[in-house]
């Protein structure tokens, strides 16, 4: 028990928001009758939300060097307005003019990235003034009116879902066999990543709580996959956020550059003294933020079927609260990947378990800021206990 207890205390920060994110969903699974845990409905969550999740990926690079971006939910709808201009109005094909939207993203961000790392102006200004720009640039593209419809094979990036393997009846074969393969390559990499611990004598977590852990993990994974699989199957979409979350992870936990976005983060003289190149990390990671940001405008034009002037309103808002939520600190230098797609879910099924139970968007607003104050709140007490 003393052992359970010291691992708790220990790991709180970093499971803390996880616990919170069941209960939420368990609360709102009650109140909502059982309505929240349906497959239809979590197909939805993962639909609606998919756009904010891949800004929170690119916010959380962001905030970990200790700028902010408050540009990318303008910088979402100038490309989308872009993308529907090229393939909508000049009927080229969706491929190239995702390319080239993703490379207009990454101009934006050049532009943005190299006034706040080699001119030195704050983000908060820069990004305050890209928000109001592309804002602009977005009802000058569109003449303030929406341009539909896409072509189906981009619309199917944001509504589609995978093929089922032939004979599959009631249940999506393919999705419950992807389940059962992700479910074993965790298993295999935690138990070679404990190997390697005890060859370098560092210490492990004991085998009754590596076994739980595990075990927790890969049934929660299936238990995912065949609650998508009695619907229609695992979400295009949801493959996408499956590889960035993957890929970021990795470039953030094994790569010389993710120790570098930390090390800026955390104290940026002692970062370029050690040698960091500070001005080129800071601004390679707003080009990142601007190729996010564009690939979330395709992301959200393409669920929408059409792009309009207003589409991106205060998703830069939902992306911040969905990093810090997941554990970023506001000094920079602390965020996980996987802290800020939690982080995002919790507003996700916020959102949707109040709105399932009949909440009103005033109080859904209140409520929001409530648990966003207290996440960043309950970040400072155990970072301040921590240090104590």
């Amino acid at each position: 028990m003393e052992t359970a207890l010291k691992l708790i205390r220990s790991n709180i920060r970093q499971y803390g928001m996880f616990i919170a994110l069941i209960l939420i969903m368990l609360l709102f699974q009650f109140l909502s009758d059982g309505i929240l845990l349906k497959p239809l409905n979590i197909t939805n969550l993962i639909l609606q939300n998919s756009y904010i999740l891949i800004l929170a990926i690119g916010m959380l690079l962001v905030i970990i060097t200790g700028h902010i971006d408050l540009s990318v939910g303008s910088v979402a709808a100038f490309v989308g307005a872009v993308s529907a201009i090229m393939m909508v109005k000049h009927g080229m094909s969706f491929p190239v003019a995702m390319v080239l939207s993703l490379a207009f993203g990454a101009i934006v961000g050049a532009w943005q990235g190299f006034w706040v790392a080699y001119v030195r102006v704050p983000s908060f200004i820069v990004t305050l003034a890209g928000m109001l720009l592309f804002r602009g640039l977005t009802m000058l593209v569109l003449d303030g009116k929406s341009v539909a419809p896409f072509p189906q094979g981009f619309r199917s990036i944001s509504t589609g879902f995978l093929p089922d393997i032939p004979g599959g009846r009631d249940i999506h074969l393919l999705t419950v066999s992807i389940g059962i393969v992700l479910s074993m390559l965790y298993v295999f990499m935690e138990w070679r990543g404990r190997l390697v611990q005890n060859r370098y004598k560092l210490e492990l977590l004991p085998i009754p709580f590596f076994l739980i852990k595990l075990a927790a993990v890969a049934a929660i994974t299936n238990l995912f996959t065949y609650v998508l699989a009695s619907y229609k199957g695992l979400p295009n979409i949801l493959v996408m956020l499956f590889i960035l979350i993957a890929l970021y992870t990795f470039v953030m936990r094994k790569t010389v550059m993710g120790r570098h976005i930390y090390a800026l983060g955390g104290n940026e003289k002692a970062a370029r003294l050690s040698g960091v190149k500070t001005k080129k990390t800071t601004f390679w990671v707003f080009v990142n933020m601007g190729v996010l940001a564009a690939l979330a405008g395709l992301v959200f034009a393409a669920r929408l079927n059409a792009a309009t002037p207003k589409a991106g309103v205060n998703f830069e808002l939902d992306a911040i609260a969905a990093v810090f939520i997941g554990g970023a600190s506001a000094t920079g230098g602390v965020g996980t990947v996987i802290g800020a797609m939690v982080g995002g879910l919790v507003m996700g099924v916020m959102n949707n378990g109040m709105s399932l139970v009949g909440l009103g968007i005033d109080y859904q607003q209140g409520i929001k800021g409530l648990v966003l104050l207290l996440a960043v709140a309950f970040d400072l007490y155990n970072k301040n206990k921590s240090a104590s």
